[in-house]
């Protein structure tokens, strides 16, 4: 469950990193690392906790799921 929690919170820098001051350069590449990054951890918390497991929680992610009934 940390890698997937870590992952969900890697996504936040791709969303901070254009108000830094990196150059254009450094922000492009900050991004695609963070991007690589959480996938990265997001596939091998899913390859620990099963795959079950792994859907359940990225459907919690989707927005399309945030007004859907439950039952």
């Amino acid at each position: 469950m940390g890698f997937l929690i870590i992952s969900l919170l890697t996504w936040i820098i791709p969303v901070i990193a254009p108000f830094t001051p990196l150059s254009a350069a450094g922000k492009a590449g900050v991004i695609t690392g963070a991007i690589v990054f959480a996938e990265v951890m997001f596939w091998a918390g899913a390859l620990l906790v099963g795959k079950e497991v792994a859907a359940k929680y990225k459907s919690y992610l989707n927005p399309k799921n945030w007004r859907k009934e439950k039952g």
